[in-house]
């Protein structure tokens, strides 16, 4: 593996915000403005899908047989009005771009919680600005049900603020087949009984029959598992019998919402027998699990995503657009007609190129950010021919020569723009204690770069306690305590343990919210105010252990003993 090692620290005022104009300012103090000058031309380099105009969207000029938006979980709420003003946004910026639409679809979720002000508040808006010519056509969703009433009162609800005839039902627009279905209750995975899968088998018998080489177009809420990206919040029951019966059709576009996850990913489409595809939210974002950013990062309610269908003679063209950003992102998805599954480009095994970081791509540590328990690094963003997802960075104690940490994080690929330089943290090492930090980048579908950066890096000195003795005379004596070179406080705490106790696994005997005063916390331990007295006692060692945030994630401990 090459492996490029820069040993060079950043000083950094606002790391947030730092441009690249900064991040070269910053750097070229530490390594010359000669490499300063290559940075420039690093950070030029972000992945592919981060790059989109509206210049990559035409169709050749030809005009569509069909065109209709698709947008999901839109959360309309009755107690704010964040998401209504998102949906308004979507709906004018949809007329815009497409004026002439023959339909529209919501793939569920139309409220957070299926109240009558929530419907309301969504068909005062989309009444007045849907298209007339347009069929509109709304799926309904988990959330949708979560109003307290019964199964059959929600969906009696949904029906009638909608208009729709039922819950699954099937649509004939312009020759092409359009069909509905409806998850039966507010279970968030979904339900699909064998009833609704048998309507849907006939169903699609007789759309192969009226025309075989014709797409037909599937709505549902929750994804199929073991499809699209995010499909692990999928249904399990009669999950088989669902996919089995779409199987014989690789005609299918099977459109589903409930993940929140974002259109940038190109996981986003999936074909084996037939094309899933997810439609994203108008709410907020929803990510996969462990990475160091959460599930829902920083910004997440910022998304704002819908698509729009194109259907041409011999194709399908699905357009990804970011709402909030009035633009595209990404190329348009482009299926062929007569679908034949030997022929699909979006299928598990089409990427095996893994990304790349740049020769001149620089790794920092930014001092600023130190820590007793971490690191702060900026990179420049390594490449890919699609999609960079997720940074995996290791720290290895340059003293031991072991692996203290291992983590995982976003590349940040859902913000717009995608910020490069990138800045990621890793906590829970040692203080006081030199690092080596390497860095690998892995695409969307888990190929890891064969270059990796690293750079070096010490953490700051820890907290130390001191305490004004070690032995207690009896159950009753008290114990001054200083604790140096602390932070300020963020929900830290200290505790009392008997010494061969794990914090997390029995509560603590006494504990105190931190009081952090110039780099010191200072009090007194006084065992009358233990919460649990019967576990203080006589001839016991005891530890105090002094905890950041309100956690198990201990900094600093020590013992005493009780005579």
């Amino acid at each position: 593996m090459e492996v490029k090692i820069v040993d060079e620290v950043v000083q950094s005022s606002s790391r947030k915000e730092m441009n690249r104009r900064d991040f070269l300012q910053k750097t070229t103090m530490v390594v010359g403005a000669a490499v300063g000058a290559a940075l420039v031309n690093s950070l030029t380099g972000l992945p592919v899908s981060a790059v989109s105009s509206s210049s990559v969207m035409n169709s050749n000029g030809t005009k569509p047989d069909l065109v209709f938006p698709v947008i999901s979980d839109v959360h309309i709420k009755s107690n704010n009005n964040q998401t209504l003003d998102k949906f308004v946004t979507t709906l004018e910026q949809l007329n815009q771009i497409s004026p002439n639409q023959d339909a529209f679809v919501v793939v569920g979720d139309l409220t957070d919680n299926g109240l009558t002000p929530e419907y309301d508040k969504f068909f005062n808006e989309y009444n007045v600005k849907k298209q007339v010519q347009a069929v509109s056509m709304f799926a309904i969703g988990n959330h949708d049900y979560w109003n307290g009433l019964p199964v059959a009162d929600a969906q009696k609800r949904f029906l009638e603020k909608t208009g729709m005839e039922s819950i699954y039902f099937h649509q004939m627009i312009k020759g092409y087949h359009f069909i509905i279905l409806g998850t039966e209750d507010g279970v968030t995975e979904g339900t699909f009984n064998e009833q609704q899968i048998g309507w849907l088998a006939e169903r699609l018998k007789q759309a192969a029959a009226d025309d075989p080489h014709k797409p037909i177009f599937v709505f549902h809420h929750q994804p199929i598992m073991d499809t699209i990206y995010g499909s692990e919040w999928g249904f399990t029951k009669n999950r088989d019998l669902f996919y089995d019966t779409l199987k014989p059709y690789p005609q299918v576009i099977s459109f589903s919402g409930h993940t929140h996850y974002p259109l940038d990913d190109p996981r986003i489409i999936h074909q084996k027998d037939f094309t899933s595809i997810g439609t994203s939210t108008g709410a907020y974002l929803w990510l996969d699990a462990g990475r160091i950013q959460g599930e829902v990062p920083e910004g997440a309610d910022i998304l704002n995503q819908a698509m729009i269908v194109e259907v041409h003679h011999n194709k399908v063209l699905i357009k990804r657009r970011d709402i909030h950003q009035n633009d595209w992102t990404g190329e348009p998805f482009e299926i062929s007609y007569p679908a034949k599954p030997n022929k699909f480009t979006y299928t598990e095994d089409r990427d095996k190129k893994a990304p790349y970081f740049a020769k001149d791509a620089m790794i920092s540590i930014v001092e600023e950010d130190t820590a007793a328990a971490g690191l702060t690094v900026m990179l420049t963003q390594a490449k890919d021919n699609l999609l960079v997802h997720d940074y995996k960075l290791k720290a290895k104690n340059m003293e031991t020569g072991k692996v203290d940490k291992e983590i995982l994080a976003f590349s940040e690929f859902y913000k717009d723009p995608i910020p490069n330089p990138l800045s990621l943290d890793i906590y829970g090492l040692q203080s006081n204690t030199l690092y080596e930090i390497e860095v690998s980048a892995l695409d969307a579908f888990a190929n890891e770069s064969q270059n990796s950066l690293k750079v070096l890096g010490k953490t700051k000195q820890g907290p130390v306690i001191i305490l004004s003795k070690n032995e207690l005379n009896g159950i009753d004596d008290q114990l001054d305590v200083i604790v140096e070179n602390v932070r300020i406080s963020n929900g830290d705490w200290v505790g009392v343990y008997e010494v061969n106790e794990k914090p997390g696994n029995v509560a603590s005997i006494w504990w105190m919210n931190a009081k952090v005063t110039g780099g010191r916390c200072t009090f007194t331990y006084d065992p009358k105010n233990n919460a649990y007295p019967a576990r203080y006692s006589e001839g016991k060692t005891y530890k105090l252990v002094y905890f950041y945030g309100s956690g198990y994630d201990a900094v600093a401990e020590t013992t005493f003993t009780v005579k």
